[in-house]
């Protein structure tokens, strides 16, 4: 089906599985954590508006790039379950999301550099090595050892 009928329809939860690819039982957990909402039928099966299709391609975007549900859903507070992420909001989340997911790649990368100089080093000194003791405590507690190293 395509997208433009996906949104003029409600979809079972079977359906808007296979739509969108995602798991069922996850379906029901997005629908208790808020990200996205049902209407129940008198024989209390689920009904979702063909928009949750988009919606749940926001999330699972989102998802891709280490975005928190909480924070997802945060934005989508602000969007009403039967109307469909725009392109814009899209734009503005990713604005927002740019500044943790750059910062995220400079911890990798300075993670990254740490353990190429650790592993050319080889030390594995807990009072030199900074991945080992990355706080120093264990050198503290090994000064007060009755051990000494």
């Amino acid at each position: 089906m395509p997208d433009s009928a996906v949104t003029a329809t409600e979809l079972t939860i079977g359906e808007l599985s296979h739509h969108s690819g995602v798991s069922t039982s996850a379906l029901r957990f997005y629908e208790r954590k808020g990200l996205i909402a049902s209407r129940r039928t008198t024989g209390n099966q689920r009904r979702y508006h063909g928009s949750t299709v988009r919606r749940l391609a926001f999330v699972r975007a989102s998802q891709s790039v280490g975005i928190p549900l909480s924070v997802i859903e945060a934005v989508l507070e602000y969007v009403p379950h039967e109307v469909p992420p725009t392109q814009e909001l899209w734009r503005k989340a990713s604005q927002c999301w740019s500044q943790d997911i750059n910062s995220r790649i400079a911890t990798l990368e300075r993670t990254r550099d740490q353990f190429s100089a650790c592993v050319d080093c080889g030390c594995l000194a807990f009072d030199q090595c900074s991945l080992v003791n990355p706080t120093g405590e264990a050198t503290e507690r090994s000064a007060r050892s009755p051990l000494g190293t």
